[in-house]
């Protein structure tokens, strides 16, 4: 009987919060533009324009590299730093970024931060302490008005604005001083630096430098102006927290990564040997457009990267390297693969096995595709979480830690490379917005090929083809499997189950 009134109780308290929350949607805000400022004349970057006034890239192969040269670029800013992120975690690394924009906005450097609401939960105290810095501004994209503890009951609260909600910026930028930027696919937190004590992700950026920066400068500007992104003191009334703001800022372990700051010319010479060893090239700026209007609104869904991606594969003329974490292709990807294949195009992809993926409800639904795919003629490899060569993406012990898939990466044919952060799902071609560079670079082609190369292998993925009967079989090394490689008996009944749900169009 008592059971029966709380769960009364509850059901009557749910209508009620719906109710309400259902009464007031948050509105847009349109707030006074600001800008990038031009790019820096400080002797550093004027010393590196004049050995390459070109365009330049190198490329962030793992997780110290990448790690250390976002640190090294915050150091290095005299004037201004964007960062566009989707999810930041006050981690070791996360923490680690916090710390250099702190010092840069504290010795003058303007620092504006834009990131998407997903995963921003019990941190609105810390964020708006942050923001108070007179030289830091913190805005969120397509926020949640009614800010919760749990990502449970923050669902619950907004759950009338679910079609809004619903679409998210992926996109993931850092700009210093318009002279230098990183893109790619990492977000900002330990397991996509190889600092995870337990699960890391193989990922991978570019740091550009030379006139495309200007371009991704732009974009950065148009989405901080977005009508929907917000200052974090208009979505939030709590009040600062600067106790918590000082230790998150502080929360890491030098016994696993260690950053010094080093001298102004040491960065120099670190600067110079990088842009002399760069790779070369032209480069094109692929980026969704942030809404207009409503997110969820049909003129302004996100497709305009989707489409070029598809441009690319019918260009592709001898091979195509498909690098996707997430892989449920849509209608016109897998019509793209399928042309590909018919006019000789050799297709490999590497996307993530049932044990790799972190999401297992994507996995269940790229699952519906594989038939279709090998049929098709294309060449399917799935990472294996024990794969021999984890120990470049992370910190030791890597024998003690599993490896999943998280870069974003397209190589065509020997001339082309794109890389940036957007899979090939629904949710990165139709509902999220996204953002990558394409770079014409032989060189660089030449490099990220031999870097993904040992990815594709049978010591580090599972190569899926059909047996003689017609059957998928799992294969690497002398390893063969007639069913997938999951990790128990459990995984494959929540992958039976996922795979029945109605949800594709969602991951």
């Amino acid at each position: 009987m008592a059971l029966s009134i709380k769960m009364r109780l509850f059901a009557v308290l749910t209508v009620l919060t719906l109710f309400i929350s259902g009464c007031s949607t948050l509105k847009p805000a349109q707030l006074p533009d600001e800008y990038t400022l031009p790019p820096s004349d400080a002797p550093l970057w004027q010393s590196l324009a004049a050995i390459r006034p070109g365009n330049w890239f190198v490329l962030l192969n793992d997780g110290k590299t990448a790690l250390d040269w976002r640190l090294t670029a915050i150091d290095s800013a005299v004037e201004s730093i964007g960062l566009q992120t989707f999810l930041w975690d006050f981690d070791s690394a996360g923490s680690l970024v916090l710390d250099r924009l702190v010092s840069a906005a504290d010795r003058g450097v303007m620092v504006r931060i834009l990131i998407d609401d997903t995963f921003l939960i019990s941190e609105d105290q810390i964020l708006v302490g942050l923001a108070d810095h007179p030289k830091i501004e913190y805005r969120v994209f397509n926020p949640f008005k009614h800010r919760a503890s749990g990502f449970v009951s923050r669902e619950i609260l907004n759950l009338t604005e679910f079609q809004r909600l619903d679409h998210r910026m992926h996109n993931k930028a850092m700009i210093v001083d318009n002279r230098i930027a990183i893109v790619g696919g990492r977000n900002l937190a330990d397991e996509y630096f190889g600092l995870h004590s337990e699960a890391n992700f193989r990922d991978l950026e570019l740091l550009a430098g030379g006139p495309i920066v200007r371009e991704i400068s732009a974009s950065f500007d148009n989405y901080f102006n977005d009508d929907w992104s917000l200052p974090i003191d208009m979505v939030t009334h709590i009040q600062p927290n600067f106790v918590d703001l000082d230790s998150v800022g502080h929360a890491r372990d030098p016994a696993v990564y260690e950053y010094e700051e080093v001298s102004p010319e040491d960065r120099r010479l670190l600067w110079v040997d990088a842009v002399r060893k760069a790779f070369g090239g032209e480069a094109s700026l692929f980026v969704d457009k942030p809404p207009i209007e409503n997110p969820a609104a049909d003129s302004s869904a996100p497709v305009q990267l989707a489409m070029q991606m598809i441009e690319l594969l019918d260009e592709a003329e001898k091979q195509v390297l498909i690098i996707s974490a997430y892989l449920i292709p849509s209608i016109d990807l897998e019509g793209a693969i399928e042309r590909a294949v018919k006019r000789g195009v050799d297709v490999r992809i590497l996307t993530n096995s049932i044990r790799s993926n972190n999401h297992l409800a994507a996995h269940s639904a790229y699952r519906k595709h594989i038939n279709e795919l090998l049929t098709d003629g294309a060449n399917l490899h799935e990472v294996r979480v024990d794969a021999r060569d984890r120990h470049l993406y992370m910190f030791p012990p890597a024998n003690k830690k599993s490896l999943a898939l998280h870069a974003k990466a397209l190589v065509i044919d020997r001339d082309k490379v794109f890389i940036g952060s957007a899979n090939l799902d629904p949710r990165s071609l139709r509902l999220n917005t996204e953002m990558g560079l394409l770079v014409y670079s032989e060189a660089l082609n030449a490099e990220v090929r031999s870097m993904v190369e040992r990815d594709f292998s049978q010591e580090n993925a599972w190569h899926l083809q059909f047996d003689t009967d017609g059957n998928i079989i799992w294969v690497s090394g002398n390893v063969v499997l007639t069913s997938q490689p999951a990790d128990s008996f459990m995984q494959r009944i929540e992958d039976w189950f996922f795979m029945h749900l109605p949800i594709d169009d969602e991951m």
